[in-house]
Order: C-alpha cells, then sequence, then structure tokens
C-alpha cells in the first residue's frame, strides 16, 4: 500500500512538472495575433491621411502637398473611365480656382483595414474661371457626397467618390433663371424681329413693277 500511495505521488509530481511545458508548447502552436493596438493605430493612420485631403488642399488651399498625400500610381475610379494622379490633381486646382471660399466639411469617417470613407460637404461660391470650363456664374454651391480611399504604406492609391451632379447644376440654373429668362426673350424678340424684315423684303420683292 504504501509502495502504491508513493507511485500515486510521483505520477502527480510529474504531471505537475510538465504543465508548464505543455501550456507552453501550446502557446507556441497558437499563431501570433495581431495587437488591437497596433490595428488601431494603423487605421488612425490612414484616417489622418485621409483627412489631409480636405484640410490641407482643400481648406488650405495647398495643392502642393498632393504630392506628399497620393502614391504615384494612383488612380480615381470614375463610373466609366479612371483618373491618373496628375488629371486628378488638375481637377482639384480647377475647384480652388473657381471657387475662392471653397470650405470643405467632413462629417463622418469610418476607417477599415486600408480603407477610409469620408463623408463631405462641399460649400463654395463660383465667381472665377476654371471649372468645367464654365464662367463665373456667381453660384453659392452646397454638396453633400462621399469619398472611398484606399491607402498603402502612408500615401492614397485609390479613389472612388461620388456626389449629386445634377443637384450641382439645378443650383446654377435656379440662380441665374432670370437671366436665362431674359436671354431666352432677347433671343425669341431679335428672331420675331428677324422674320419681320425677311417678310417685309419678300413682300416688297413680289411686287409688280409698274407699267412704264
Amino acid at each position: 500500500m504504501l509502495r502504491l500511495r508513493s507511485a500515486y505521488v510521483v505520477s502527480i509530481l510529474a504531471i505537475l512538472a510538465g504543465a508548464p511545458l505543455l501550456a507552453q508548447s501550446t502557446a507556441a502552436a497558437k499563431p501570433a495575433a495581431v495587437p488591437a493596438a497596433a490595428a488601431q493605430s494603423l487605421e488612425d493612420r490612414n484616417r489622418a491621411v485621409a483627412l489631409r485631403v480636405f484640410d490641407e488642399i482643400f481648406n488650405q488651399r495647398r495643392p502642393e502637398v498632393a504630392a506628399e498625400i497620393y502614391a504615384p500610381n494612383f488612380l480615381n475610379h470614375g463610373l466609366h473611365s479612371d483618373a491618373s494622379a496628375e488629371v486628378d490633381q488638375g481637377w482639384q486646382r480647377s475647384e480652388l480656382q473657381a471657387f475662392p471660399d471653397l470650405h470643405m466639411t467632413v462629417v463622418k469617417t469610418v476607417a477599415q483595414n486600408d480603407l477610409v470613407t469620408i463623408l463631405w460637404i462641399f460649400r463654395g461660391a463660383h465667381t472665377r474661371f476654371g471649372y468645367g470650363g464654365l464662367p463665373p456664374t456667381g453660384t453659392h454651391l452646397e454638396l453633400r457626397g462621399f469619398t472611398i480611399f484606399r491607402i498603402v504604406d502612408g500615401r492614397i492609391v485609390e479613389e472612388w467618390s461620388t456626389f449629386n451632379l445634377w443637384s450641382a447644376y439645378s443650383q446654377v440654373l435656379q440662380h441665374l433663371r432670370w437671366w436665362i429668362v431674359a436671354a431666352v426673350s432677347l433671343f425669341l424678340l431679335a428672331w420675331l424681329y428677324l422674320g419681320h424684315l425677311v417678310f417685309k423684303w419678300l413682300g416688297r420683292s413680289r411686287r409688280p413693277a409698274p407699267a412704264g
């Protein structure tokens, strides 16, 4: 009986002694998880890069910093075609030129992995040339849209943007409605007067010559 008890004690001690080694081997077999703090830090960094577009390029009117924010192989994905970094930055400069008081308000940001989505509001008065080839209309535009950025190694490599383009046109037309009515009215008056002159000339040309 004493030997049996001794055997039990030895077995228990052996199990206790081997438990740490078993725990270490189990922990080593599991893949190392990415710390939540590290993942959050990456998303915060990406969010900060995306916000530079609105804060620095538009609100501070510093289009030259785009070279630091966008990757050389950047693409802006439109509905039917893509725009390179050079073309996209040309659009930015045109907007800054046409809207001297342009201000972009960031309403909401969502960051996940390498993507950052921003809901924004565009406000500004169209008082100069440079936007879509349109002459200054004096229209104060207010548009809401959102942009999705994909950011790799601290630089934007892709972008998807959307906003209500018809809203912009309707605001311009509403602002210019009296000018449009006046222009159309003048055109109709000129057309009627020209028609009157044509009919008057035709009437004279059809008169029979007086008998000699």
